[in-house]
């Protein structure tokens, strides 16, 4: 009998591994990461400055530890609240308090030129480094930016690790409140304040700019949005716009299915595409304002995630996927075609102080990153 027992409890676990294999092997973006690896490598192996020993590894938040979670969860409020005082103007920007809101003031001031544009991918690659950057150099942060596979946890955001309120999230969903639609997707089940987890408190200082009818912040007092304007972090997190638009299939589709700049930065920016999916999943004041939404911390989860895919996108034909551009200058169309010499500059953000023509902002492992997904 024991070993009738024994032997059933062996088929169970057998069945069980059967199982989960299944589920990994079917990550077909993960397949296409993997794929395309071959070609990074062999670039770091060529380089004088993106070495092996140097290659950094971003992660998704689900596979690193809890103390990781920790660490990164420490540095963000750090920079959000504890030790990093505005570098912008005062005169130009009285809202910005702390270190982070710089990188919203920048995201603001740029927005009507880093969207629907020839250097959106490229923009927010940098963007998002500097982030990362800072976190390291200015909180003491070892670690590198995680992102937010949202195919992974599509068919339930709101209880994935990412979002799931516990002290290793990055704060959950928004308490309940009656709420419209933003007119991406229905009202979800949140709408209020950040209700759980380490950012429950945040506070959001800049904007409102562009907002939609899920959620009705206090006016700015300047019109710029620069004014100060103290508020809580809300939050309507749903699987409405995941499951829809940014499934893995999705996710996948969009890397094979086109092959130039061109196609796949527009597809990836379409009313049905993953960078409005990642955003209007969060959703919430300034989840849904494309101007100030880098005040939700989810917001570097999300667009390291859209890092990755341009990233995996490149290295099905890495050599040449990178040095090309596509679209303009201007969100509203008109104005100058994007150049690869157009130089991308953060300003007070600029790691080590440095702008960069797109050009070399094009690879993970060359220019000033030395990075790859995992």
């Amino acid at each position: 009998m024991a070993g009738g027992s024994t032997l059933r409890g062996l088929y169970a676990l057998l069945v069980a591994l059967s199982l989960l294999s299944a589920l990994c092997a079917a990550d077909a973006v993960s397949d296409l990461q993997i794929k395309g690896r071959a070609a990074v490598d062999a670039e770091v192996a060529k380089s004088a400055t993106c070495t092996k020993g140097k290659l950094q590894v971003r992660k998704e938040w689900g596979d690193i530890t809890a103390a990781e979670k920790k660490a990164y969860i420490a540095a963000v409020l750090c920079i959000c609240i504890t030790k990093a005082p505005s570098k912008l103007s005062a005169t130009s920007y009285p809202g910005a308090k702390s270190r982070y809101d710089d990188f919203v003031a920048i995201h603001m001031k740029n927005t009507m030129s880093i969207h629907g544009t020839g250097n959106f991918l490229s923009w927010h690659r940098y963007f998002t480094f500097a982030y990362e950057q800072a976190l390291r150099t200015e909180c003491g942060y070892n670690g590198t930016q995680p992102y937010w596979d949202w195919g992974r946890w599509a068919s339930s955001p709101e209880t994935s690790p990412i979002f799931d309120g516990s002290e290793t999230s990055i704060s959950g969903q928004g308490e309940k409140v009656t709420h419209n639609s933003n007119g991406m997707k229905p009202a979800g089940n949140g709408g209020g304040c950040i209700a759980s987890g380490p950012f429950k408190d945040m506070k959001v200082n800049l904007g409102p700019m562009a907002t939609l009818g899920d959620t009705s912040p206090p006016k700015n007092p300047r019109s710029d949005g620069y004014g100060y304007n103290p508020r809580c972090i809300k939050r309507d997190i749903s699987n409405y716009l995941s499951q829809r638009d940014a499934s893995t299939a999705k996710i996948a589709a969009l890397i094979t299915s086109q092959s130039t700049i061109a196609n796949f930065q527009n597809q990836m920016q379409s009313g049905t595409g993953v960078h409005p999916a990642g955003h209007f999943t969060i959703s919430g004041d300034p989840g849904s304002d494309f101007y100030v939404s880098p005040g939700d911390p989810a917001f570097w989860l999300h667009h390291s995630m859209i890092d990755r895919v341009w990233h995996i996108w490149q290295t099905q034909d890495f050599s040449k996927r990178q040095q090309v551009i596509a679209g303009g200058t201007s969100m509203m169309g008109g104005g100058k075609a994007a150049t690869l010499s157009d130089a991308v500059d953060l300003e007070v953000l600029n790691v080590d102080g440095k702008k960069y023509p797109i050009k070399d902002l094009v690879s993970t492992v060359a220019g000033p990153f030395c990075y790859v997904y995992e």
